[in-house]
């Protein structure tokens, strides 16, 4: 059995002084040469079935052969998770700023051109060693040296994202509203998505906005290209220094259900398996049919009026130009004027996830579709 440690860090202080702390799991694996693993759930406070992934996937690993180091962080944003508003989570954004949780993480690419001066000519695993090194001496200084001071969520996240730099292959564990499973993945990953059981992957450039997967595969891609530039063939993709980071949509949140977060733990575990981080088992991906489009023709479907919706078109079904995606009651309307109203589009769209209330405003995002899709 492995030995599991824990430890409780510290990322804030409350009005009254109570302590923000976020509880940290470690397995120890026994090949130092193995790709290490970091794990997070529950950034955004209603997203919630992460934590169930994340205690499946400790059930499941006590009992494993583990090669490389994991890190799993449950509850890694405590403001979030406690932000209620009645019956609803709302910790989405941070009530004071307003900016989302999940957009305060760093990446500084005017760091990389002294790093490859200096290191163009190492082989990988010197460039390996001294780029984490220096990821994580520049999250230190962020956290350390700013004349004037962090945010919340700066402060929560910077600590996260010092674990995440740690570590070879980053899961950032999410929900949407009500919504189909889905993964975010680097293009360059794009063979890596075959190996979860997630039917739709949402192809990601090398464009860094705030996310903490783009905080980790942007600072990765951007050096290997970098180095590339100036004849070192170093590779993120190669089986000593690989390099890859995802954000795993679970499915709805405000909900954990603990059967599926274990189908979740397996799906995660058959990558790892695949990245050598754990000992091979009878694991193999599922056969389906995994759909995928680049990050630009992933489009929100805005709402064209206000009023209550019907969300037909159902996730993972191809919907036909024409056929309704939605209809929206408008009981104001009935007796003098049309109370039902057909929403519709003029091309072929996969419906992956909707707004997660009937009552909408004009303008609120009612779905979100993969246009121009294919299939891996």
């Amino acid at each position: 059995m492995n030995n599991i440690s824990k430890e409780v860090m510290h990322v804030g202080e409350m009005a009254s002084g109570a302590q923000l702390t976020v509880p940290v799991y470690r397995i120890k694996g026994i090949n130092s040469l193995a790709p290490s693993v970091y794990i997070q759930a529950n950034m955004h406070g209603a997203e919630v079935q992460g934590n169930a992934v994340i205690f499946q996937l400790l059930e499941i690993l006590k009992d494993s052969q583990v090669y490389g180091d994991i890190t799993l962080v449950p509850y890694a944003n405590p403001v979030g998770c406690n932000h209620k508003n009645g019956e609803y989570t709302l910790g989405r954004f941070d009530p004071i700023t307003g900016v989302n949780w999940n957009r305060m993480y760093y990446f500084d690419e005017s760091l990389i051109p002294a790093f490859v001066e200096q290191y163009k000519n190492e082989t990988p695993s010197v460039i390996q060693s001294a780029f984490k090194k220096q990821l994580v001496q520049s999250i230190d200084k962020k956290l350390e040296n700013s004349d004037f001071g962090l945010t919340t969520g700066q402060r929560i996240a910077y600590q996260l994202q010092r674990l995440a730099h740690q570590a070879d292959i980053v899961l950032d564990l999410h929900t949407g509203p009500i919504s189909s499973k889905h993964l975010y993945c680097p293009e360059y990953a794009q063979d890596s998505a075959s190996y979860f059981n997630i039917p739709h992957t949402i192809l990601i450039p090398n464009v860094f906005s705030g996310a903490l997967d783009e905080a980790t595969f942007c600072s990765w891609w951007t050096l290997q290209d970098a180095l590339n530039k100036v004849g070192n063939d170093f590779s993120i993709t190669s089986t000593e220094c690989v390099k890859e980071s995802f954000t795993v949509e679970l499915g709805s949140q405000e909900q954990i259900d603990l059967a599926e977060a274990y189908q979740d733990a397996l799906s995660i575990l058959t990558y790892l398996q695949h990245k050598n981080v754990i000992e091979e088992t009878p694991l193999k991906p599922e056969e389906l049919t995994r759909y995928a489009c680049y990050l630009k023709d992933y489009k929100a479907f805005y709402s064209p009026m206000g009023g209550m919706v019907d969300y037909l078109a159902e996730f993972g079904k191809p919907l036909v130009a024409g056929q309704p995606l939605a209809q929206i009651l408008r009981m104001d309307n009935y007796g003098d004027g049309e109370p039902l109203h057909q929403i519709t589009l003029d091309y072929e769209v996969l419906p992956i996830l909707h707004f997660a209330s009937a009552s909408v405003n004009q303008g609120t995002e009612l779905y979100k579709v993969f246009t121009r899709y294919f299939t891996l």
